[in-house]
């Protein structure tokens, strides 16, 4: 497909979903550039003083979300970042300063791993090592076992490439011990940290209080435009912040960045159990509706999900499953499934999308949801 046509097929599906009536959630990205700003000048005045003077180089506003978070997380510090990318090269640059070891223990999915380019060689001078491969974080034993030193552990929660997966408490609570116990430092890329508290039945403190450091983001969860934080003791958020301008990421204004993060943290993040409590009915009923299809081989990963996200796995091509995903979302006005991919070095002709549930999602039931599959398998093939 050639670059003019990937575009025009880009623009047909981000029209198709933006007119749908009906969908389990809704990405910012499908939106208009007016509807944006007005539901942020609508929102933001709730959670903030708009009489308030503009941030200059990070106060103001984006001093009080950082102070939100900090709290949130029951860390003394946090610094706001323009992206989670820089943010974690920050603190993981920070950390082999301070352990005197550049080595990074992270799982191949992980993000640095699999969507950065290879920066934090490149640009930060680290090396990375895997504890394991399989699809899941790594156990006590496996870092125990693993047969050369590292400077910091990091554990993605939930680790998203392998379907949103995340372990049991006391296996979390048991591989960040184990990290201790090769004098590593634990730090958690906790993007998505927000939707863990209901599989692990504790709090944000709580599970952030296991870490030594943790970044977060608000455009993923909670609906922000964009931006992240990372949050530790006061001595590593002044290292961070030094190490952020010279990144370059001490922006000179980020209101409608850190307005909308406060938005998200007071409206998305209470809603948020809900949204992961739902997301097993929409999982159970996808498998049910291609059962009843007579789909001959299909997997939603993790079947009881996790978070408010998970996979779905068909033996068709992407190019195929998107085109029936755009039919019915043009046909019938229902997004069920949105981009599928074919996994890098996967077989040949299987795919994968990643499913969110959100407050859209809420509205759906399962018999909603299985009607929605018919229609699509309908327009597959």
């Amino acid at each position: 497909m050639t670059d003019t046509s990937e575009q025009d097929e880009r623009r047909r599906r981000t029209e198709a979903y933006r007119q749908a009536g009906r969908r389990l959630s809704r990405h910012s990205a499908e939106g208009t550039v007016g509807g944006a700003l007005a539901a942020l000048a609508a929102d933001a005045g709730e959670v903030f003083d708009l009489g308030t003077g503009v941030d200059i180089y990070g106060d103001g506003v984006v001093a009080e979300v950082e102070q939100r978070v900090a709290a949130l997380l029951g860390f003394p510090d946090a610094a706001f970042f323009p992206t989670g990318t820089m943010a974690q090269q920050v603190a993981l640059r920070c950390w082999a300063g301070r352990t005197g070891n550049a080595t990074v223990a992270l799982h191949p999915l992980a993000h640095p791993e699999v969507h950065e380019r290879g920066a934090l060689t490149a640009v930060s001078g680290l090396r990375t090592v895997h504890p394991t491969d399989a699809p899941r974080l790594p156990t006590a034993q496996e870092v125990q076992d693993f047969d050369e030193p590292f400077g910091t552990l990091m554990l993605e929660l939930p680790l998203r490439d392998a379907g949103f997966v995340l372990p049991t408490w006391d296996e979390l609570v048991a591989v960040v011990a184990a990290g201790r116990e090769r004098d590593a430092v634990v730090h958690f890329d906790g993007a998505r940290l927000w939707e863990c508290t209901a599989h692990f039945g504790r709090s944000l403190a709580e599970i952030a209080g296991l870490a030594d450091s943790v970044y977060v983001s608000f455009y993923k969860s909670l609906g922000g435009l964009s931006g992240a934080v990372l949050a530790g003791d006061s001595s590593l958020i002044a290292e961070a912040r030094t190490w952020r301008h010279r990144y370059g990421g001490q922006v000179f204004q980020q209101f409608p960045a850190a307005l909308s993060a406060l938005v998200g943290i007071e409206r998305e993040l209470p809603r948020l159990a809900s949204y992961v409590a739902h997301a097993k009915v929409v999982a159970e009923a996808i498998g049910e509706g291609l059962r009843e299809g007579g789909v001959s081989w299909f997997r939603v990963n993790p079947e009881a999900p996790h978070t408010h996200q998970f996979q779905v796995w068909l033996p068709y091509g992407a190019d195929v499953l998107n085109e029936a995903s755009v039919r019915l979302a043009e046909e019938t006005g229902v997004v069920l499934f949105s981009r599928w991919a074919e996994a890098v070095g996967g077989p040949v002709g299987v795919s994968y999308t990643e499913v969110t549930v959100a407050a859209p999602g809420l509205e759906w039931t399962a018999g909603d949801v299985r009607g929605a599959v018919a229609d699509f398998l309908a327009r597959v093939g």
